[in-house]
């Protein structure tokens, strides 16, 4: 095992010391350095055999590096068509006469948007900044209004159909994502309901809506003659649909044999996902309206940009994962776990996932750093696979957003900062991100107590 927890211990240090030269805090080059000891531990010193373990990982992880890429691009298109301001609008309309029924509508939203781009992040982003104002209207605090769109946001992130979570954990335990996806669909819809519930009854201190605030317009009003512009996303919404209820794959049945082509050649197999595929034709729907082809370098510029950040950790984590594999260290968790207690390999698993998730604010970073050989390690004492890739998805999103460097928390707090400090002023304007952190806890707290849940059933 000594091969096993020395590069997990170096990998650790080099992200949480950030003190240490060129390489201190920065996750890829952490991961590529455990990896590269990983092998040279295990005994594999030729660099082609280290070329051929990189590929063997990135092969690995090659439809959750697409699905980023292409679900970024596909969430800078329907920004530049205005899509999600459409959907708020109507969800106001309809939700929205009132304090509470407007969280609620904000919440749903801010999931919807989620869900749609895969990250918490960039649903804050796109949406976060057209409710930030009314929120305030409605005088509820800097650091209230910082974790109902934190929830919202963070909530939609793990949703399917698009979880960067959620397929990670199924692509590190190797897994089929469709008995993963649909659990998540009821257990973060159960954390809908509870954080929803909370954020009504902890933020909501007005009896009536400020004048302003109420619609004034009914939905079909607000829908007439922007209709079309929910075309891109209905067709999204459709193929998951007709592929998780009915199994009917329309991209696959109208492109023929060239998925199962692309399905065997080695790291381009991830472009046949059938998720990667679904972002890629809701794309090219969206070409048919002006502002996405009048756009179209700027669209795929600021998707490639966006999905970058997670890409980088992603090559990484494929050469850690590739070396674990090459070298023997995920046959000796193997052979450790065999001998272990199943219970004490449970329950240390999914706290170091949690810890590693908490202490670096990135659920990826978790799942990459203990999942990678977790998996295999819980699959060997009788965990069912698909448990523990919704455990360890579970775990990480809850452990992600605790205290005391949720890079969420951090990234929502600067951006509910900016458009505070314009209405109301510098002092007025101030967030807490740690205040947010502590706010959110119900919702962490949800996630994990999921994710242990499923590792014992």
């Amino acid at each position: 095992m000594i091969t096993v927890i020395v590069p997990v211990i170096v990998l650790i240090v080099l992200i949480m010391v950030k003190k240490i030269p060129f390489v201190g805090g920065k996750v890829t080059y952490a991961l590529i350095i455990a990896g590269l000891l990983a092998l040279l531990m295990g005994g594999v010193f030729n660099p082609l055999q280290w070329v051929l373990a990189w590929i063997d990982g990135i092969d690995k992880l090659a439809w959750i590096m697409a699905l980023n890429i292409f679900g970024s691009i596909y969430a800078a298109s329907q920004t530049e068509m205005k899509t999600l301001d459409l959907v708020l609008n109507v969800a106001r309309v309809s939700l929205g006469r009132s304090p509470k029924g407007l969280i609620v509508a904000i919440i749903l939203v801010l999931g919807l948007a989620g869900s749609l781009l895969g990250d918490s992040v960039a649903s804050a982003t796109v949406v976060g900044i057209l409710v930030i104002g009314i929120l305030s209207d409605m005088q509820i605090s800097a650091a209230g209004i910082g974790c109902i769109i934190m929830m919202g946001a963070s909530l939609g992130s793990i949703m399917p159909p698009i979880t960067q979570a959620v397929f990670l954990a199924s692509s590190l335990a190797q897994v089929d994502t469709t008995p993963v996806v649909n659990i998540s669909y009821i257990t973060v819809g159960i954390g809908f309901v509870i954080c929803t519930i909370y954020a009504v009854f902890a933020f909501v201190k007005i009896k009536a809506l400020p004048e302003h605030l109420i619609p004034n317009k009914t939905a079909g009003q607000i829908m007439h003659g922007n209709w079309h512009l929910m075309l891109p996303l209905a067709v999204l919404i459709l193929l998951v649909i007709l592929q998780t209820a009915a199994g009917i794959n329309l991209v696959q049945m109208a492109t023929g044999p060239l998925m199962g082509w692309l399905s065997n050649i080695t790291i381009l197999k991830g472009l046949s996902n059938n998720i990667v595929t679904f972002l890629i034709t809701a794309t090219l729907v969206s070409l048919f309206f002006k502002p996405v082809r009048k756009n179209l370098p700027k669209v795929v510029k600021n998707g490639v940009v966006g999905a970058l950040p997670a890409v980088k950790v992603e090559l990484g984590a494929a050469l850690l994962l590739g070396a674990f594999y090459a070298a023997g260290q995920i046959e000796a968790v193997q052979a450790f776990a065999a001998s272990m207690e199943a219970g004490a390999l449970k329950v240390s698993g999914g706290l170091g996932i949690l810890l590693i998730s908490a202490l670096t604010g990135s659920q990826s970073t978790g799942q990459n750093t203990i999942f990678s050989f977790l998996a295999p390690a819980l699959a060997s004492v009788g965990v069912d696979p698909v448990h523990a890739a919704v455990a360890s998805a579970h775990i990480a999103s809850g452990g992600q957003a605790f205290p005391p460097v949720s890079a969420p928390a951090l990234a929502i707090s600067a951006v509910v900062e900016s458009i505070l400090v314009q209405k109301l002023g510098k002092d007025a304007g101030k967030v807490d991100p740690i205040r947010v952190m502590v706010l959110t806890l119900p919702m962490s707290i949800y996630f994990v107590i999921v994710g242990f849940l499923f590792l014992f059933i």
